[in-house]
């Protein structure tokens, strides 16, 4: 029996519509001119595959693969492989583009991909998925590369399907290539650091921020959604410098305690409930969606994109948003967020500490050497900070708000970059 996917209905703005609205503004304010504009917001490169894979039962199922180039300026492409039954191609577009201007905000050499397949993988055994992975390996065979295209985790995936990946890779090239991908085991040369990288950057971007609003995180109150890595992670440690997490949430609900939860517990009874907090008892029990209009300090979504919309934008009461999920916010909400005096770390910046760590983990390979943690932390540390500072002045020089003065400065990199190489 042929059995093949079906496609999700999803009730969302489209992804890579909400990101060129942002570019299109960033790139007026910067007076791009017409030849440049068209060649950023355009894709390099998109690979659509079909992925006939054998089944434990026997059946064959017909699965989606994408992987989307969107741009290869600054260096070999970078992006995560994300497996959810919501991948598409115009998202995965967009999810390619934030990774073009992340690597851009935060000074890295590298230009931005994403990849995907439409699966669940919850619903798949260890060896399906690993036939799967192994299977868009190598109908990505030309198109992976240390130098040309470096994939990475992202949502459904993580150390494990990088082994697999590498490994696939590495046999039909004859030799170990553990460059070709970041994320792995560290026994694979993964970089110590890289599993709480994101929400580290996260913390350290929160934290920029909470200076610029004197903000006193002793007495700040956060709101986590999302408490999967990069949100549990965040959480955590901002937890550990003084904050108080009051509510977090993941797919099996939210839970609110305005006395603080505490994190270490809440991490501690997900990893020992198959991965979700279904049952926490450490706080209320409220609807997910309501976590996001808590009165609370701090608010960062960190779960799915567009879960803040013109549906709910007003009724937020945060102070600073602190965007670790990808396109968490909408272009449609941004201007009642805005009005509303509403400081928002965006995506671009805040939660790009991931790909830095990768940075350094692929930097790590090349070398054939590894770094400490602490040396790992410092550094990215450092260019999370600076990252934030120049988005920061880059706001106040044009007048914007910091998710376009993200834009403009990640634009205006690629940008001058593409000048000196001349084009075409």
């Amino acid at each position: 029996m042929i059995y093949v996917e079906p496609a999700p209905i999803k009730d969302k703005e489209n992804p890579f519509e909400s990101m060129m609205s942002r570019f299109h503004i960033a790139s007026q304010a910067l007076g791009l001119n017409d030849e440049v504009y068209n060649v950023l917001k355009n894709p390099v490169k998109q690979v659509i595959v079909s992925l006939p894979i054998t089944m434990d039962d026997g059946s064959i199922r017909v699965f989606e693969g994408y992987r989307v180039i969107h741009s290869n300026i600054l260096g070999p492409s970078k992006g995560g492989v994300r497996y959810d039954m919501g991948v598409n191609l115009d998202e995965v577009k967009a999810l390619a583009a934030w990774m073009t201007w992340k690597c851009a905000v935060v000074d890295i050499p590298y230009g931005g991909a994403k990849g995907g397949i439409k699966c669940n993988p919850r619903q798949m055994s260890s060896g399906e998925i690993e036939r799967l992975t192994r299977a868009y390996t190598q109908e990505m065979i030309n198109i992976f590369g240390p130098d040309r295209d470096i994939p990475a985790p992202d949502m459904g995936t993580g150390p494990r399907e990088m082994a697999w990946l590498m490994d696939e890779f590495s046999r039909a090239h004859g030799m170990t290539v553990n460059a070709v991908v970041t994320g792995k085991p560290l026994v694979l040369g993964g970089s110590l650091g890289r599993a709480e990288a994101t929400g580290r950057g996260v913390m350290v971007s929160a934290f920029a921020a909470m200076e610029k609003l004197r903000i006193n995180p002793y007495q700040a109150t956060v709101a986590v959604q999302g408490f999967g890595n990069v949100g549990s992670f965040a959480a955590l440690l901002m937890e550990e410098r003084g904050c108080k997490v009051t509510a977090i949430s993941d797919i099996s609900g939210a839970y609110y305690n305005p006395q603080g939860i505490n994190v270490k517990d809440a991490l501690t009874y997900r990893d020992a409930n198959n991965g979700t907090l279904a049952g926490y008892n450490g706080g209320e029990r409220i609807n997910g969606d309501d976590l996001l209009t808590l009165q609370v300090d701090i608010l960062v979504p960190a779960a799915m994109e567009d879960v803040i919309t013109v549906r709910n934008a007003e009724q937020i009461h945060a102070r600073l948003i602190v965007e670790g999920a990808n396109g968490p916010t909408s272009a449609r909400a941004d201007e009642i967020i805005n009005n509303k005096g509403v400081l928002v770390v965006p995506d671009i910046l805040a939660n790009a500490g991931g790909v830095t760590v990768s940075y350094f983990e692929w930097v790590q390979n090349r070398l054939g050497y590894k770094w400490t943690r602490d040396r790992v932390n410092r550094r990215s540390d450092r260019i999370m900070k600076d990252a934030f500072e120049r988005v920061y002045q880059t706001a106040l020089k044009y007048g914007v708000s910091m998710r376009i003065a993200a834009y403009i400065v990640a634009i205006d990199k690629v940008a001058n970059t593409y000048k000196y190489r001349g084009g075409f």
